[in-house]
């Protein structure tokens, strides 16, 4: 396994390690009994959009996550929607882990305020640390790296490498037509109502928080080895 460069608060990995952290969920390997949700991975846009509700349910999110002490997963930076979701949840008192790659880091801004950030060489180790640190999903608007987030852990899913609730919330219908999508590819015979069921779809935050709430996760399952 090769070494970390551990300075207070961020880990420096390389794309063979896994990082092993005590702010929250120390990964899944010691995980062997079913449990509540206690961290949320939460993809969204690195830009606002145009419609503001989108802005607020990403503010409410991160506001009730912490409400719930639910730790909050996402991709480290301060702008857009992603940058909302984390600094509310900072300033309602949570805690919140960034990760994100060293080229991004560069763009994006990381963000400031954060329990624990780790900084990956590429965006393949960042996403399979997001999912190693994360008992669930909730995907708020975003675009193309949103979209590619989104489908990656539901094909991981798809084929039984995990059973951890994703949670489309369709904030004022953002997600309506990626929605009638998947019932078209349902239709069309290239996926089962069984593949798209994988896939919750709430309309709120109130609605998301509820399922994530309710919800039990047993993680001993879980091979990431073969993500």
């Amino acid at each position: 396994m090769s070494k970390l460069r551990h300075v207070p608060g961020i880990c420096f990995a390389d794309d063979r390690c896994r990082v092993s952290c005590s702010v929250f969920n120390d990964g899944i390997s010691s995980m062997s009994n079913e449990h509540p949700v206690r961290s949320v991975c939460v993809y969204c846009g690195s830009r606002f959009g145009t419609n503001p509700a989108h802005k607020a349910a990403a503010e409410a999110l991160g506001t009730a996550l912490a409400k719930a002490d639910m730790g909050l997963v996402y991709g480290g930076g301060s702008v857009g929607l992603m940058g909302v979701v984390a600094r509310s949840c900072v300033d309602a008192g949570g805690r919140v882990i960034g990760i994100i790659p060293e080229h991004l880091d560069r763009i994006e801004v990381t963000q400031d305020g954060l329990d624990e950030l780790i900084i990956t060489h590429n965006m393949h180790d960042r996403k399979h640390k997001m999912f190693d640190r994360s008992d669930a999903f909730v995907i708020l608007p975003g675009g193309l790296g949103t979209l590619d987030e989104t489908f990656e852990v539901l094909t991981w899913a798809q084929l039984h490498l995990h059973s951890k609730p994703i949670i489309l919330l369709d904030s004022d219908g953002y997600w309506r037509k990626l929605i009638d999508v998947l019932h078209d590819i349902v239709r069309e015979g290239f996926a089962s109502a069984d593949n798209v069921s994988l896939l919750h779809h709430t309309t709120s935050v109130d609605e998301t928080m509820a399922f994530l709430r309710a919800a039990r996760v047993d993680n001993s399952n879980v091979d990431s080895s073969l993500l």
